[in-house]
């Protein structure tokens, strides 16, 4: 998942240096808050990593934005999380939105961010798919099918746009774009282009 997370984020910037690493010392994937909990510790090492790389932008690749207050405390340059970029884009483009997520257990931490982040109003539903992260990365025929369905349930409702509730959906956003008349927005990419804005927004040091 890391690899494809990179290749998406290089769709939106190709010109920049995008480093790619996945927490080793977490679980497999992250679903629910208990898997959020476990991955922070490994996350918040790879810090000093970052430091010494001399990265602009750090960017949590899980929707979840696990463990962003406690990497934000500590980084020594802005961080983001996909879901927190993916809220704020759809927010941008002027859209009701809803998201389309993994399991139901991830939908409270979800709903959380949403409402911390000040998104309560604008977002119309959390939908789980009922597929697992990793079940979702794979993408097969039967994935990508239900995936399909689901955003055809919600062309129903009252939002516009869906942000892609999962890393795993990022490298299945032109599949599943042609098949639904609902803009999505995937995190990833939302992500990679306001870390570009971000960059030419930070102050420089004298």
């Amino acid at each position: 998942m890391t690899g494809s997370v990179v290749a998406s984020a290089r769709e939106v910037l190709p010109e920049a240096e995008i480093l790619g690493w996945t927490n080793t010392d977490g679980p497999p994937a992250i679903q629910g808050a208990e898997d959020g909990d476990a991955a922070v510790p490994g996350l918040l090492a790879l810090l000093p990593k970052a430091k010494a790389e001399g990265a602009d932008i750090i960017v949590i690749a899980c929707f979840d934005d696990t463990g962003l207050a406690e990497a934000r405390a500590l980084a020594h340059c802005p961080v983001i999380g996909i879901g927190q970029a993916g809220y704020h884009v759809a927010a941008l483009l002027g859209a009701r939105f809803a998201v389309l997520t993994t399991l139901p257990v991830s939908v409270p931490v979800i709903e959380v961010n949403i409402r911390a982040l000040g998104f309560g109003a604008a977002c119309e539903v959390v939908r789980p798919s009922g597929l697992g992260v990793l079940e979702v990365e794979d993408g097969s025929p039967a994935t990508m099918a239900h995936l399909a369905a689901e955003l055809t349930a919600m062309e129903a409702g009252e939002a516009k746009a869906v942000v892609l509730g999962c890393a795993g959906m990022s490298a299945h956003l032109g599949a599943l774009q042609a098949g639904t008349r609902l803009t999505l927005v995937d995190g990833v990419r939302a992500a990679a282009g306001l870390a570009a804005a971000l960059v030419l927004m930070a102050p420089r040091a004298a």
